[in-house]
This record gives C-alpha cells, structure tokens and sequence, in this order.
C-alpha cells in the first residue's frame, strides 16, 4: 500500500495522523469505477460493505444500468452530484484516464483497490491536488479502523 498526500493538507500536518482514517472519515460519497452487478466480484462485496456503513456509494461502470440499488453511470463526468472519492476497480494500465477524470470533475481521492498501482497516474492525481491510495482495499482498511472511525 502506499499513500500520496498533497503538501498542505491539514491532516498531514498532524503528529502522526492517519491519512487513511482522516479520508474514511472526512469522505462519505465514493463513486466506484468498475463496480459490477455480479455478487462475486470483488468490487460488488467491497461496494456493498461500504454502502452498509453508511457511504453514499455512485457505480459507475457503462455495462451497468443499476447497481446496489443505485444507478449507474458511464462516465465519471455523467455524475450530477459532488464525488470525494474514485474507488477504481479497473486495470492499472486503465487507471491514467479514470484519474484525468477524477480530476476534472474535482474529486479529493483517488482510490486504487488492492493489486492496482499506476506511479504516473498517481504522480498525476498528487500534482493536481488529489491524495491517492494505491494497493489497498477500501473495506479492509475501513475494517482495520472501525472503532476509531465510530468517534
């Protein structure tokens, strides 16, 4: 796992803060990229975890009408409302577009599920102010932090 925060973000200036638990719980909308319909996929069961404690989960994936009883999108840029973070269940080497997305439409993270890694993407995401996470799964993380994420 690794994790990228732009200089100046004020979680990083704290003696030793977690960026992780800050962005779990500072964000609370996730637009997952990739999330599938199929309940054994990885992406359904991490999607359907996060949405059960309580975030606003947006699927965006264009082979998908609805997904956990949301609708979903096509694009990133199809959204009509705020997005915090870009949970990507995509390919590393799909991973540069998902962030030029991310991107313009003003997301603060960009999340890259376990096995997923794209150095210039997220060199690309930090310099535009994004903090990215790279190789990590969002459920386990969250899972790793629920007792400090209820304070």
């Amino acid at each position: 796992m690794r994790v990228l925060v732009p200089e100046g973000l004020e979680f990083e200036a704290k003696s030793g803060a977690d960026p992780i638990a800050e962005i779990l719980k500072k964000s609370k909308t996730i637009a997952v990229v990739g999330l599938s319909s199929n309940p054994v996929r990885p992406s359904h069961g991490v999607t359907e975890y996060m949405q059960s404690v309580g975030y606003r989960i947006i699927p965006v994936n264009p082979n998908e009408r609805e997904v956990l009883g949301e609708k979903s999108y096509a694009r990133l840029e199809e959204v009509p409302e705020k997005i915090e973070i870009v949970n990507v269940f995509r390919r590393a080497e799909e991973v540069p577009a998902v962030v030029e997305s991310a991107i313009r439409i003003g997301a603060k993270v960009v999340w890259m599920q376990s096995g997923v890694e794209n150095e210039a993407a997220a060199e690309k995401a930090l310099a535009a102010g994004l903090v990215v996470v790279e190789d990590a799964c969002i459920l386990v993380e969250h899972r790793r932090r629920a007792e400090e994420l209820k304070r």
